[in-house]
């Protein structure tokens, strides 16, 4: 099987893995939301087992402050 027969397989198998954990978009976006609940978990997993806290407050607190709220 050559690389690009490889790459294509590769796609056809993601796309069929999406399909059954709740379809897929064509047009390739997400949701703000849903890349948040997704990122979220492992943002906080890290924030614990570094100790990261006051970074992860300080940042939540800039990225508030630009959305004016």
């Amino acid at each position: 099987m050559d690389r690009n027969s490889e790459r294509t397989a590769l796609r056809a198998h993601g796309r069929r893995f999406a399909s059954v954990l709740g379809g897929h978009q064509s047009s390739g976006t997400r949701h703000p939301l849903v890349a948040v609940a997704m990122a979220l978990p492992l943002a906080i997993l890290l924030a614990v087992v570094f100790g990261g806290w006051e970074a992860v407050i300080t940042q939540a607190s800039s990225v508030a402050g630009m959305l004016g709220r």
